[in-house]
């Protein structure tokens, strides 16, 4: 994994490991949301959403435009990117382990050839 791939998942993981984040992402993958749309979700002062926001935003996970009706107001929505490369590292863990599983399996069956009467030993 290249090195700025490797930042974008840790940063990714960092901002993910609260669980507050991940609920502001649940929301925000059925739609882009207002952040007031956000603060009403959650049992949290409006400073502790924008804390929320800022990590998610700085880590790379979402991105912010002005509302098309209100400059003032913002709109937040994931990007893609981080949450492709969160998936190419999942995939390589995800190998490693079936390479794992396959090896125990293999030598699991040979050993337990070699145990039968008139297995190879």
């Amino acid at each position: 994994m290249r090195a700025k791939q490797t930042r974008r998942v840790d940063d990714a993981l960092a901002a993910l490991a609260d669980p507050t984040r991940r609920q502001m992402i649940d929301l925000l993958r059925e739609r882009p949301r207002r952040a007031g749309e956000l603060a009403a979700a959650f049992d949290v002062s409006a400073p502790a959403v924008s804390r929320h926001l800022r990590v998610l935003r700085t880590r790379g996970l979402i991105e912010e435009e002005p509302a098309p009706q209100d400059a003032r107001l913002r709109v937040y929505r994931l990007r893609q990117k981080p949450f492709q490369d969160l998936q190419a590292w999942l995939d390589e863990v995800e190998g490693f382990w079936t390479e794992q599983l396959d090896s125990f399996r293999a030598l699991a069956d040979a050993r337990g050839r070699s145990r039968r009467p008139g297995g190879d030993r």
